[in-house]
């Protein structure tokens, strides 16, 4: 097993690598933007490998997630029987990555894709001792639909693609998937062993806003790629089924293979006047197109975490997703939203009724247990872990906290205000801090300070409330009692 020689404190060289990176739009590649540009924040030289996406192709300095890294753009084609899926040309991309190994000298290879350039990365990797890490997003169910397979052949091809998986990851040090249940059918599927399940994880305060959830009127948000394995038809035809006096909206945001099919079933449906279709969106939309959402509906069949699933629990909303995949790890069925059985309409349908007609109450409770749970999933525990990894620390083995007993608890009814005050607090201090930071270098030694204050005065609120929780609760005691007597 390769070991780095950084220690810990010192800036890694980590090279990530990725079949897919923005301007693409899926979870693979919001992930590797947002690792590495964590990553960079935290005083690290990142280096990304990335199909090029238009006829331009070197080494540029490009900006993602805010902060500027170095993107090696690898001459790409196009997929003929899918509309985003790039490749690299097999042929040359070993002499391209090994001039880029050579040049950078990486202190650990991070590969976000067995399929293509993580392959080549795995034996490059390996002939100069350099450490490897690969972390899985892909299942064969991805790639079926798009191979046009006579249904007799999917099984054995499926099969051959787990087969294939697990051979291509055998040669890294360390394999990562970001659920446990994900990482339980890795284990099974392809026969690996020790997967680790390291959450996504998301900048919760990104997406917390001021806006308590309403059904008035009932807002459905889908985000995602529109392929087949999203199963978004099932979404349209489960809002067609509603009584006539639910007044409702459906936002689809993202592009794919399915659009125009969507956009004619909206037709057939009777219920285009009640869908929009909104393409891309860019960050800055994004979390107003959660702010304004009753629910996020996510049908896949195929999700081995869903990091627009996350966001919409950041951004304090209920979820109804399908019981497939890594989905349950997200949505607690009755604590945050509702799970339904994969492709049965009618159940999806009960099930987004069930928020589309509840009081306030009660969207108030799974609001702010969405909330609750995605806190679990913090980016900064999530750099923490990989960089360990980066390193070979032997402690750094371990699943991230959405994968701790405590975690899968029924939530129950609890009222978790404090915890989404908290957050909030949170999120505006960090934009402060940006206001501030851009005044000067000199104020920048009052940060500390200013954050201290933001934890104490959390605290206090805290205080206040428990103290609150107890009176109220003594007397109710004292009113039994009386009663009693």
């Amino acid at each position: 097993m390769a070991q780095s020689t950084r220690h810990p404190g010192h800036p890694l060289r980590v090279l990530i690598a990725s079949d897919t990176f923005p301007p693409d739009i899926n979870g693979a590649a919001r992930f590797t933007e947002r690792l590495a540009g964590g990553l960079v924040r935290n005083g690290n030289d990142v280096h990304v490998i990335a199909p090029a996406t238009s006829k331009k192709w070197g080494t540029f300095t490009e900006v993602h997630d805010g902060v500027s890294m170095t993107v090696h753009r690898i001459q790409s084609h196009k997929v003929i029987v899918h509309r985003t899926l790039r490749y690299m040309n097999p042929f040359t991309l070993k002499k391209k990555v090994d001039l880029i190994l050579d040049g950078f000298e990486p202190d650990a290879i991070h590969s976000q894709s067995h399929l293509s350039v993580g392959r080549v990365l795995a034996r490059s990797g390996r002939e100069r001792n350099i450490r490897l890490i690969a972390t899985n997003h892909t299942v064969p169910e991805n790639l079926l639909k798009y191979l046009h397979l006579p249904s007799f052949l999917e099984k054995k091809v499926k099969e051959k693609l787990w087969k294939d998986t697990g051979k291509v990851l055998a040669l890294f040090d360390q394999v990562t998937t970001p659920t446990r249940r994900a990482a339980e059918l890795l284990e099974k599927a392809a026969g690996m062993q020790d997967v680790l399940a390291i959450s996504c994880g998301i900048d919760a305060t990104k997406f917390t806003n001021p806006t308590p959830t309403t059904n008035k009127p009932f807002r459905i948000l889908f985000l995602g790629r529109l392929d087949w394995e999203k199963h978004i038809h099932n979404l349209l035809r489960a809002v067609a089924k509603f009584p006539a006096e639910i007044d409702f909206y459906v936002e689809i945001a993202g592009n794919g293979s399915q659009k125009k099919y969507l956009t004619e079933l909206a037709n057939d449906l009777k219920i285009s006047d009640r869908v929009s279709f909104l393409g891309h969106i860019s960050e800055e939309e994004l979390p107003l197109a959660y702010e304004r959402a009753t629910v996020f509906a996510m049908p896949s069949i195929a999700e081995l975490q869903s990091i627009a699933t996350m966001e919409a629990m950041a951004s304090g909303r209920p979820v109804v997703a399908a019981n497939a995949m890594a989905l349950p790890h997200l949505v607690h069925d009755g604590d945050n939203g509702y799970l339904f059985e994969p492709d049965d309409v009618d159940n999806f349908s009960e099930c987004l009724l069930k928020i589309a007609t509840a009081d306030q109450k009660e969207l108030n409770r799974l609001s702010e247990n969405s909330i609750h749970l995605i806190q679990s999933h913090d980016i900064k525990r999530t750099l923490a872990i990989f960089e360990g990894l980066y390193r070979g620390d032997q402690d750094a083995r371990q699943d991230s906290d959405d994968n701790s007993a405590d975690y899968f608890k029924p939530i129950g009814r609890l009222n978790l205000a404090v915890r989404r005050a908290e957050l909030r607090v949170r999120r505006q201090t960090l934009v402060a801090l940006g206001k501030i930071t851009d005044l000067g270098e000199d104020i920048k030694d009052g940060l500390d300070e200013l954050r201290e204050d933001v934890k104490r005065q959390a605290k206090k609120v805290d205080r206040q409330v428990r103290k609150g929780v107890k009176k109220t609760v003594g007397k109710a005691k004292k009113a039994i009692k009386r009663l009693e007597e």
